[in-house]
């Protein structure tokens, strides 16, 4: 299944992780809302965590080229340390509906969220970020 990706942390154009993943494989990149989420500060990098009811994460929809596609979902499996099946893993990759700005139009696109137990950490004890944006944001050294 060839889904666009829902982009919010440090993939998104300007951060660090863009051009290294990004850059020339892609057709295009629309900025999108994912809802149902909550964003939280990370070492250097955002966690999206699914709740129902609880706002937003603001991010970029991003289509990859076709010849580009299945070597930049391995990249980034590998880049958010998602191993399917493993409940150790950082990040997984859903399938959501994500609020593409430009026409209000709901797209199906994968999302890198919260690993379970990271997510129950960040509830616990974890840091918001208001309005779910997380561009220009610097890294919290601590």
């Amino acid at each position: 299944m060839t889904l666009p990706f829902f982009v919010y942390g440090t993939l998104r154009p300007g951060e660090v992780n863009h051009d290294l993943f990004l850059r020339g494989r892609v057709r295009s990149e629309e900025p999108g809302v994912l809802a149902d989420a909550v964003l939280y500060e990370g070492p250097g990098y955002p966690y999206a965590v699914e709740e129902p009811g609880g706002g937003v994460v603001r991010g970029e929809l991003v289509t990859a080229l076709p010849e580009a596609y299945g070597v930049l979902l391995a990249e980034l499996d590998r880049l958010e340390e998602y191993v399917p099946g493993d409940p150790r893993s950082l990040y997984v990759r859903v399938e959501r509906k994500v609020l593409r700005e430009a026409d209000e139009a709901a797209v199906r696109a994968w999302v890198y969220v919260a690993g379970q137990g990271v997510a129950a950490r960040l509830r616990d004890a974890g840091r918001r970020v208001e309005g779910g944006e997380w561009r220009g944001r610097r890294p919290d050294p601590g």
